[in-house]
């Protein structure tokens, strides 16, 4: 055997120039993957100093092949986008995903906790509700099932966290908004559900004061996901009084921004840059409806692709190694900035 040591499964796809979901694939069953692609990794083994860790790959072969993947509510497009993903990756990689919906419940995610338990799964992918968790039901499964976290942090629990960073969208919003024309005032829900939204208002006020700015920040009633209905409600009473001291309305997410539009418009505001817009509208995640609003959002988007990615293949080495790390990791993915013609 020649070549360098190889340290895991990671890393061997990396050196044989084939997928990790496919190397994976192959490691459960060597029929699985076609022939041309068994011979190719076959060649990598033999070149380099690599076996996978077997007892782990066996091990999980006890429990099932069944994946769970549990979002916090899965009528938002944004979650649905992020499952598909995900899914397609699983599927790939020769595991049966199972999706759960917990309907922005506490009860119910906890509920589908208890259920995954049962089923036994290698491993889950779970979008937890937020606030609303019952953190003793997290932890509790997070330590009995190989989990990992994603969109919504709740530090120290499963064994990893994969997400957006929140502080590049607010800073890339901001200071977008604040060099085309006035400072933004920051429009959100009073009770949000998911810990995002707190974290993109402390960025707001951040970064406000460190362009010598006053942060401005108006909250609307509402407690729930109906995010939409909570926004246009909320715009209808900002449009009709003096709250609103800037033409630029900054939203803590895109659904928000969808109601703020949908009031402007039947109080004859017009949203936009040209000559005749009195007002700029812009928000955050891009969320799959964004760009076809009216007009169209100027928003900050996650990177869907790298989030469901990472997220999968975390919980595949993690599911390799055994179902622990030595230390919790957490991934963080930049967002990005799009123009539209809302702001």
């Amino acid at each position: 055997m020649s070549g360098r040591k190889v340290k895991n499964m990671e890393e061997f796809a990396v050196v044989s120039g084939i997928s990790r979901p496919t190397v994976s694939k192959f490691f459960h069953d060597p029929e699985s993957v076609r022939k041309s692609t068994r011979r190719k990794i076959e060649a990598a083994l033999e070149q380099y100093d690599y076996r996978p860790n077997i007892f782990a790959i066996n091990q999980n072969r006890k429990l099932t092949k069944t994946v769970g993947i549990v979002v916090p509510y899965l009528a938002d497009p944004f979650f649905a986008e992020i499952a598909r993903k995900i899914e397609r990756r699983c599927i790939e990689a020769g595991y049966w995903p199972t999706l759960f919906s917990s309907h922005g419940e506490r009860k119910y995610e906890s509920d589908i906790l208890e259920t995954l338990r049962s089923l036994k799964p290698a491993g889950v992918l779970l979008a937890p509700v937020g606030r609303a968790s019952d953190r003793a039901a997290v932890e509790t499964f997070c330590k009995n099932v190989p989990t990992v976290l994603f969109d919504s942090n709740i530090e120290d629990m499963g064994a990893a966290f994969v997400g957006s960073d929140n502080f590049s969208f607010v800073s890339q919003s901001v200071d977008y908004l604040t060099r085309s024309g006035s400072a933004p005032v920051f429009f959100e829900m009073r009770t949000p559900p998911n810990p995002n939204a707190n974290k993109r208002r402390l960025a707001y006020i951040e970064i406000m004061e460190k362009l010598n700015f006053k942060p401005q920040i108006i909250q609307v009633e509402g407690e729930g996901w109906e995010f939409e209905q909570f926004g246009y409600q909320g715009a209808m009473r900002v449009l009709a009084g003096d709250e609103l001291t800037s033409d630029t309305v900054l939203c803590s997410n895109d659904r928000l921004a969808i109601g703020f539009l949908a009031a402007a418009y039947e109080k004859g505001v017009q949203v936009g840059i040209g000559p005749s817009a009195t007002l700029r509208v812009a928000s955050h995640d891009d969320h799959p409806f964004s760009r076809f609003t009216c007009p169209s959002l100027t928003t900050v988007a996650h990177d869907y692709e790298a989030v469901s990615n990472r997220s999968v293949e975390t919980l595949f080495r993690l599911i390799e190694e055994g179902g622990t790390f030595d230390s919790r990791d957490e991934t963080l993915f930049p967002a990005r900035l799009i123009l539209r013609a809302s702001a």
